[in-house]
């Protein structure tokens, strides 16, 4: 029989194979000669198409047809350059834990063997191996990295540190992802359909109140406002805005004398009263020579 050998396969999903043991693989399953001594030392095996079946904890939900059909051709030119990977889940079934769009493309050639290299772990190990390979290779929208985030930290209990050094991101970063799954669901599809930018998303998830973020949301997408005009927007809703000062009716003999000296001083002139005992008056003046000549009409 055929086997997998343990090896040292260095960082990301490799580090996560490098504690497999030696296990069997299915008898009539060969290896691929001519790509069995690739970059990584192992066998790579002709596997059956009909025998591979999706992941169904595929972090990726949304796989562009147009996008496959391009992959498609290229394999038709070339061939299936880079195999996929899959675990072996009986005698002869198997599960991809990479490599579906691969896959996919495979599906619409009809191909009938797809080469693979074939790994032993239990439904833990595989979705960590799956979430962790997705986050480093593949082009996730920003909600399915958050929710890729989420699912390692709470199904794989992964604490932030371990998910940190694992996948080469600082805390905050991770963190920020996660905070977007409290945004609601429309701003939440935004990131699905890159409406939204992730700098848009961290100006959000700053308010606290759902109808500000929908209300900040909507003028981003209507407005078509910039990361930095976000922010502004955000600010200024949140600056107290100061209240002009209500203008107490007015004396009317006040009125007057105020009508008087601005005819004489020609600058507007205001008085203001307190309690009709006690207050200040106010001469506006335009230039330094209007100061003078108010000064000058004061000395007659």
């Amino acid at each position: 029989m055929a086997k997998i050998k343990k090896k040292e396969l260095g960082k990301g999903l490799k580090a996560l194979l490098s504690n497999l043991e030696e296990e069997e693989i299915t008898e009539g399953i060969v290896p691929v000669t001519e790509d069995s001594a690739d970059t990584q030392d192992q066998l790579i095996f002709k596997i059956p198409l009909k025998n591979i079946e999706p992941n169904p904890d595929q972090p990726r939900t949304d796989f562009d047809d147009e996008a496959i059909e391009e992959l498609a051709k290229s394999i038709e030119t070339y061939g299936l350059i880079q195999p996929i990977t899959i675990r072996k889940l009986n005698s002869d079934q198997y599960q991809i834990i990479s490599g579906e769009r691969r896959f996919r493309a495979a599906q619409k050639l009809k191909l009938e063997h797809v080469p693979a290299f074939v790994r032993i772990a239990n439904d833990t190990e595989l979705l960590e191996m799956a979430l962790v390979e997705n986050i480093q290779r593949e082009d996730l929208n920003p909600l399915e990295i958050s929710i890729t985030y989420q699912r390692l930290i709470e199904e794989c209990s992964i604490t932030h540190e371990e998910l940190s050094n694992r996948i080469g991101k600082n805390r905050s970063t991770i963190t920020n992802y996660i905070r977007l799954l409290k945004l609601p669901p429309q701003v939440q599809k935004g990131l699905k359909n890159r409406s939204l930018s992730m700098g848009h998303s961290r100006a959000l998830v700053g308010l606290e109140h759902i109808d500000e973020i929908l209300y900040v949301y909507d003028k981003i997408i209507s407005d078509g406002l910039s990361v930095r005009a976000t922010e502004k927007l955000i600010r200024d809703m949140h600056t107290p805005k100061s209240q002009p000062a209500t203008e107490e009716r007015k004396d009317p003999e006040i009125q007057k004398i105020e009508d008087k000296l601005t005819h004489l001083f020609g600058a507007e002139v205001k008085i203001q009263s307190r309690n009709g005992m006690k207050g200040e008056i106010k001469i506006k003046f335009e230039t330094p020579n209007h100061l003078e000549e108010i000064l000058e009409t004061l000395d007659q």
